[in-house]
């Protein structure tokens, strides 16, 4: 196995499928129907039913069920595209078998070095395989480990019809990175009872809590008069930005937060004397601090209207997305019987709060109950992007597991 879910990852991170959030189509990037229509070509070379790709990048298919008996529906999912953040293209993966537990020089040109000060849970995964980038792009293992992890998976249970199981639910999905990744997801199609996304972090890693979410754009009206003459009279757009955001808590910033800690996270800036703009992503697991922070920063925009003039400060608020574990809770099983299912195949379950969002999140929200396991892999969205060749194996494990512990039920 270890073999084939190497070659699958290696065959999929060579895929360029980034997204784009300044895109307004769907998918947003047509570069990731190319994985897309390559994912369906192998589902139906395995044999699947119902394999379907639409328009929008939306990929699902059925492994029907290998016994009479009454078994729960189970969806397992992962996403497609790769962030934004750093390039995709070109994807050039280093192996590393057996790795010494040493630093690791990505890009001897550059100087990218994969350290073990910085990142001293590499030592972790000392004799293991390891696979990362060259230090010039991203790797993509967010998500394509958890891809490799899905197809390897149903692939192996084609190969062992001793393991029986119900019907299993396949979907890929497009846009996650940029928080569109169900914008279109069709839950009743898709029809299954619950699921799991694969796109979590390193090995272990069970969630089934994630932030509230909303995003905040404030925009400021000035005045521009000639420097010469604005005594009385200038309304500097860009000084009352900086002046908003020197009203938000300096403690509640992500690079003072964690664990189930919230933030406002300043994202983007941009601006005249006569126009500013500044926006936010503001986030919490807990929705009653979620719902204040909101309150806190329209507080900010009526002070400063005062301050000044009406409609010098316009805020636009929108919500994006909940914490999931409100949905959870009411089918826990789906939590329970993951843990389980690590603990069986010798991994230690590590229940961590997601700070961020995921698939999984609006999933729940639109009826489909669906936690997230680790796909692997580590440093998402840059250049010292790593995964062991042991964790995907491992994932892959667990997904055969929770297969399995269904069907004993």
């Amino acid at each position: 196995m270890k073999n084939e879910i190497l070659e699958r990852f290696l065959k999929y991170v060579k895929i360029d499928t980034q997204s784009n959030e300044d895109s307004q189509t769907c998918p947003s990037t047509a570069k990731q129907l190319d994985l897309a229509k390559v994912l369906r070509d192998e589902l139906l070379a395995m044999g699947l039913k119902d394999v379907s790709l639409d328009d929008n990048c939306y990929l699902m298919a059925t492994l029907p069920a290998n016994t009479d008996k009454k078994i729960p529906t189970i969806g397992f999912i992962a996403h497609l595209d790769t962030s934004p953040d750093m390039s995709g293209t070109n994807v050039n993966p280093q192996i590393l078998k057996n790795y010494d537990g040493k630093d690791i020089v990505l890009d001897k040109k550059n100087n990218v070095v994969l350290n073990i000060k910085e990142f001293p849970e590499l030592k972790e995964y000392a004799g293991q395989t390891l696979i990362t980038s060259d230090g010039t792009t991203l790797l993509g293992a967010d998500d394509k480990a958890g891809i490799a992890e899905i197809m390897t998976a149903v692939d192996y249970l084609l190969k062992h019809p001793e393991i029986k199981h119900g019907t299993i639910k396949i979907g890929f999905t497009p846009d996650e990175e940029i928080g569109r990744g169900v914008d279109k997801f069709d839950v009743k199609k898709f029809n299954a009872e619950f699921a799991y996304t694969l796109d979590g972090g390193g090995i272990g890693e069970l969630e089934y809590e994630n932030f509230n979410a909303a995003h905040a754009k404030v925009i400021f009206n000035g005045r521009n008069i000639h420097p010469g003459y604005a005594k009385d009279k200038m309304i500097n757009a860009m000084i009352i930005a900086m002046e908003f955001n020197g009203m938000l808590p300096v403690n509640e910033r992500p690079e003072f937060t964690q664990d189930y800690e919230g933030f406002y996270h300043l994202i983007k800036m941009e601006g005249s004397v006569e126009n500013a703009s500044i926006q936010y992503i503001i986030r919490d697991h807990d929705r009653v601090k979620f719902e204040a922070k909101k309150v806190f920063i329209q507080q900010i925009v009526d002070y400063m209207n005062k301050k000044y003039r009406e409609n010098t400060v316009v805020l636009e608020l929108k919500d994006q997305y909940y914490n999931m574990r409100e949905q959870v809770e009411k089918f826990f099983h789906v939590v329970e019987t993951a843990k389980k299912a690590m603990e069986l195949v010798n991994v230690e379950p590590v229940v961590v709060p997601i700070r961020g969002g995921t698939d999984g999140a609006r999933l729940s929200y639109m009826g489909l109950p669906c936690p997230n396991i680790f796909a692997g892999g580590h440093n998402f969205h840059g250049k010292y992007e790593y995964l062991p060749v042991e964790s995907m194996v491992k994932a892959v494990d667990v997904i055969i597991k929770i297969i399995e512990l269904y069907s004993q039920k």
